[in-house]
């Protein structure tokens, strides 16, 4: 009982002092410590509010670009950075997050130290249409689609072969090369083509010596044209891009068919040709480019 007596007029005299300087401190001027920033849905950003994509869809959308370890993958709009963490942490890829919000961007970096892995994901407080995220190898969007729109003469100047994936919101007349959903969200994905538009002069084994010629009109990973041996029309069918992968099908005389794979390089392309001869190796070289 002498104990516990003592006790309660120490605890009061600590109450009283604490209470004391809080109070001095008050006077002073002094601000009590900021509550850390919490997002809430429907936030007002720089050209969108902030809804977060449902986490099912963050990895769906991560396996349809198919992420890898040696992939960089750069999230536009990064939000409170779950994207990012998640490419970084489950795909084991290099990640960047580009946040106009400064609020979420300290944040995401919170987040991503909380997980343990600040090292391979971090995050860039600007604008997305200012930031140069041309090395990316993966990117994706939950954007408006006329910021889709706007961002995408950019996105098709960057390598051919990178993949974009979009939360909810297309490219306009640029069709997505897959399509899929998670919890009743839609996600698109879309591989950057190579540029192949112009003329092209074939070097075709097992044609004898007949010179061939290809002219390729290219609307995104779909290309139409037209095709020549020796000068003579010849029928040009199926032409198609994935990436830095390209397929056409030329046909001679009505009947010899001639199915093409090839790997374009710049002005250059090598690969395969089938036939009924059986399969032999290809390539060709840009004469002129579209106009």
């Amino acid at each position: 009982m002498f104990s516990n007596w003592r006790a309660a007029p120490l605890a009061a005299a600590a109450l009283l002092s604490t209470t004391f300087a809080v109070n001095a401190l008050n006077a002073q001027g002094a601000a009590p410590p900021a509550k850390e920033f919490e997002p809430s849905v429907g936030q007002e950003g720089k050209d969108v509010i902030w809804v977060p994509t449902p986490q099912s869809l963050v990895e769906r959308m991560l396996q349809m670009a198919g992420t890898k370890p040696n992939d960089i993958v750069y999230d536009l709009g990064s939000g409170d950075g779950r994207t990012v963490i998640t490419a970084a942490k489950k795909f084991g890829a290099t990640a960047t997050g580009v946040e106009y919000n400064p609020d979420m961007v300290a944040l995401s970096k919170r987040n991503a130290e909380k997980e343990g892995i600040a090292g391979k994901a971090q995050f860039i407080q600007g604008d997305i249409f200012q930031t140069d995220f041309s090395k990316a190898t993966v990117l994706t969007l939950y954007l408006l689609p006329s910021l889709n729109v706007k961002l995408r003469p950019t996105i098709l100047n960057m390598k051919p072969g990178t993949r974009v994936v979009s939360h909810a919101f297309t490219m306009d007349d640029w069709q997505a090369d897959q399509v899929d959903s998670s919890e009743g969200r839609t996600a698109y994905m879309w591989i950057v083509p190579a540029k192949v538009g112009g003329t092209w002069k074939l070097d075709v084994p097992g044609s004898g010596a007949k010179s061939y010629e290809a002219t390729f009109l290219q609307q995104y990973q779909n290309v139409g044209g037209s095709a020549k041996a020796d000068n003579k029309p010849i029928q040009f069918s199926n032409g198609k891009l994935r990436g830095e992968n390209i397929t056409f099908t030329l046909v001679e005389d009505g009947n010899v068919r001639r199915d093409f794979t090839g790997r374009v390089n710049g002005d250059r392309i090598e690969g395969t040709v089938k036939g009924a001869g059986g399969e032999s190796k290809w390539t060709a070289v840009r004469t002129a480019e579209s106009k």
